[in-house]
């Protein structure tokens, strides 16, 4: 049956469906009959209940699910017969007039955009690289060590100093108030870490145990606390206690209580390289991936159907109210959260989303089996067993699905730039472990 698709502006269709009534109303009798023999109501046996009883209780509700059943099905065949891609749920609307004995309704939905890729040679890309060097494992070793550190007593007259592990008591008043948080016993921080603003290390440093301070300190304009914020508060601080760090011995004793099997430094600095590799690896992919799509998204041509963005919408709205209830606040699921607010990522998205589907489609870039296996590996080799890490993916499809969703975006990086026009920019390795200015 030949379907007519009626445009009302940029993706927007309509098809008018028709359904015999005779075919409503007998499926609607074959669902009540086959409810008879199950139902159970108060005075009847079961399956004893008179068809009369069953049809007045349960018509109405019967009726609307096959109406709800016969019109989707309706649709689905109508949209195939068209060879539309529809884009998000119908609104089906029942006609005020229709034809002897059927009813007619008008579908209204919107279809999948054709997007316009655009010439890929044309792309400028700046492409990272970066390497490991010997001094990003000094410095990951470094990290090592100072997390295996121990703290000893000093000498009574010893000032803290940076390094130093501190106990103090302090108290900050803002116009003669003390202010929540303000007050504490027993506190501990080491000198020098960034662990308490600035001021406060300033004033603690070079101080002897059992001396008191007194002086101000500036809160930030954008400190946590929001009710000190841009605020100067005057603390005083007692020193109780200072104790000196001291680290471990770098030698093959250590290396084995880290769990290297070779139990030698040498291993040990092989094996924080070969985990650093990994990490520059991953984290070139991604700050590539992340050019690529930019330069990807802003070259191709598309209409974005309003419900995609819609229902992206909805999913980042929602994902918002599920972090503030994992914060523990109160009544999150309840939470007013400004649409407009996520409007600009959700478009992003769902554009970019459809821009990777065409070049996937139109590249064959799928995500093979092997490549899926091959990443699910390379995830697994920093794990301590890595075989029950690979289990794990594999036991669940959903997992399953988002690893293949990551092949898929490197197999489009990986294509993008081979085609686009690259610029090489080489970054240290700190840089690449710094997040990005933008960011």
């Amino acid at each position: 049956m030949a379907v007519t698709v009626e445009t009302l502006e940029k993706l927007e269709r309509k098809i008018t469906l028709s359904l015999p009534v005779g075919v409503i109303q007998s499926e609607v009798n074959t669902r009540l009959k086959k409810l008879a023999r199950t139902v159970k109501m108060d005075g009847f046996r079961p399956g004893k209940v008179p068809m009369q009883v069953v049809t007045q209780r349960y018509g109405y509700s019967v009726h609307y699910e096959v109406m709800n059943d016969k019109v989707g099905e309706a649709f689905a065949l109508a949209a195939n017969e068209a060879k539309l891609r529809v884009a998000g749920q119908p609104r089906i609307n029942e006609k005020e007039q229709s034809p002897e004995g059927e009813l007619a309704f008008d579908a209204i939905f919107e279809v999948y955009p054709e997007v316009k890729l655009g010439d890929l040679t044309t792309l400028e890309i700046e492409k990272l690289t970066a390497e490991v060097d010997d001094a990003a494992v000094s410095k990951t070793l470094d990290i090592l060590l100072k997390q295996r550190r121990t703290f000893g007593q000093r000498s009574a007259d010893a000032p803290a100093q940076d390094t130093d592990l501190v106990t103090v008591d302090f108290e900050g008043k803002i116009d003669g108030e003390l202010f929540d948080g303000g007050k504490a016993s027993d506190f501990q921080f080491v000198v020098g870490e960034g662990q308490m603003l600035k001021e406060f290390e300033d004033a603690t440093r070079g101080m002897k145990a059992g001396e008191s301070k007194t002086f101000p300190l500036a809160f930030p304009p954008d400190y946590n606390g929001k009710d000190v914020a841009g605020k100067t508060a005057d603390f005083l601080v007692k020193v109780k206690k200072i104790e000196a760090a001291s680290l471990p011995e770098l030698n093959d004793a250590l290396a084995k209580s880290l769990g290297i099997a070779e139990g030698t430094v040498d291993a040990l600095k092989a094996d924080i390289r070969k985990n650093l590799d990994r990490e520059v690896k991953f984290r070139l992919l991604a700050r590539n991936k992340d050019a690529v799509m930019e330069a990807l998204s802003s070259k191709a041509e598309l209409d974005l159907p309003k419900s995609s963005v819609q229902a992206e919408l909805e999913r980042m709205i929602e994902g918002a109210r599920a972090e503030l209830k994992q914060r523990g606040i109160k009544d999150a699921e309840k939470a007013p959260i400004p649409p407009d607010v996520f409007l600009p990522q959700a478009e992003r998205r769902v554009r970019l989303g459809l821009v990777i589907a065409e070049l996937v489609r139109a590249q064959k870039l799928q995500a093979t089996p092997e490549q899926i296996k091959q990443h699910i590996e390379q995830l697994s080799a920093s794990y301590e067993k890595p075989d029950e890490v690979v289990k794990w993916y594999f036991s669940d499809n959903q997992r399953l699905a988002e690893v293949e969703a990551i092949v898929i975006e490197k197999n489009v990086t990986e294509f993008v730039l081979t085609q686009a026009k690259t610029t090489q920019k080489t970054l240290t390795f700190d840089d690449l472990m710094s997040p990005p200015r933008n960011a």
